[in-house]
């Protein structure tokens, strides 16, 4: 490659980032789960949904959505007049891939008596193949509206289904997916981590394990976790999400210590979302370059999904992005 053709490095980069969302009347998105120099240069930080909202709400021309495939669908989604572009479009989710529309579809027709709660975290079909999407944040207040016997499918996180039907003592038909990130925190490791630091309070997300939830002093989404870093009593908070999220804590809170949660092997490198570590800066900048990639829905499939992320909006917009779902209360407690 010659020195012309070369991509900016350093500050040049940056420039030429800034140059370009100006230029393309852009906004960048991006996720809490993103690295720091992401999260830095981008217009928006946040949860997958509010951020969508964030951008739709603009009048801007692009989207870059420095996050995962299902997100940045989620902003075509609600803004089909706007180009969406994704850094890295192998940026997936092990949450979309555990739940293929066609089999979803099936599992749908088998038992035609339930109703569909499907997770954000998900593919445009199977929203399209949905009833109602929820958060987790938004996940609790949705539930309390649907009549005790109403039968439900929740899926693709068992994870977090299983959390809500503990606590709030609702039987549901769990799709059997999860997020391989929030999977591998180690609960030895944990109770390791709580005797070195006692007292700490630890704040994790509804995607864990019942062996780390158990554990929590809090649960909720990372909008939820990033509010519950600012009320709690103490210096020091131990983090059960993606680490990154750790970046936004740090720069509203210098004065607090925060911990991410570790994985089997003592520490949190596994932890790290591989899909969210596809985006680069210097993608960011050729996609902001060359309009590429782009997210493109067939209009039919995006208005049968559409629906279901208005239901949601419905019933609980006031909930959306706000981490509601508080400390832990099982029934029986």
């Amino acid at each position: 490659m010659s020195l012309l053709t070369r991509n900016p490095t350093g500050t040049d980069l940056l420039a030429e980032i800034n140059r370009l969302r100006k230029e393309r009347n852009g906004v960048i998105l991006a996720h809490y789960y993103q690295t720091p120099d992401i999260q830095d240069i981008a217009d928006f930080v946040g949860d997958s949904l509010e951020l969508s909202r964030k951008a739709a709400a603009t009048d801007a021309d692009v989207i870059a959505f420095c996050g995962v495939k299902f997100m940045a669908d989620t902003a075509k989604i609600l803004s089909p007049q706007k180009t969406v572009i994704l850094p890295d479009m192998d940026a997936g989710c092990s949450l979309e891939d555990s739940c293929p529309p066609e089999k979803f579809r099936a599992f749908r027709e088998a038992h035609p008596d339930h109703i569909a709660l499907t997770y954000i975290n998900c593919s445009t079909e199977v929203k399209a193949l949905s009833d109602v999407i929820v958060t987790s944040s938004s996940a609790e207040t949705i539930l309390a509206q649907i009549p005790p016997e109403q039968k439900i499918i929740f899926g693709p996180d068992r994870h977090l289904g299983g959390y809500l039907s503990r606590k709030f003592n609702r039987e549901m038909l769990l799709w059997p997916g999860v997020c391989i990130v929030h999977e591998a925190f180690s609960e030895t490791e944990l109770l390791k981590l709580k005797e070195q630091y006692p007292g700490a309070p630890i704040a994790a997300h509804p995607e864990c394990p019942p062996t780390i939830i158990d554990h929590a002093d809090y649960v909720g989404s990372t909008s939820g976790i990033l509010a519950f870093a600012k009320d709690f009593e103490g210096d020091t908070l131990i983090v059960a999400t993606e680490p990154h999220i750790i970046h936004q804590m740090e720069k509203a809170l210098p004065n607090k210590h925060f911990i991410g949660a570790p994985g089997a092997d003592g520490n949190c490198s596994c932890n790290i979302c591989p899909y969210m570590a596809l985006n680069t800066m210097e993608k960011l900048y050729v996609a902001l370059r060359d309009l590429q990639p782009q997210i493109v829905i067939e209009e039919g499939i995006r208005l049968k999904a559409k629906r279901s992320l208005d239901r949601m909006l419905e019933m609980a917009s006031g909930t959306v992005g706000m981490g509601d779902l508080g400390k832990v209360h099982f029934s029986g407690d």
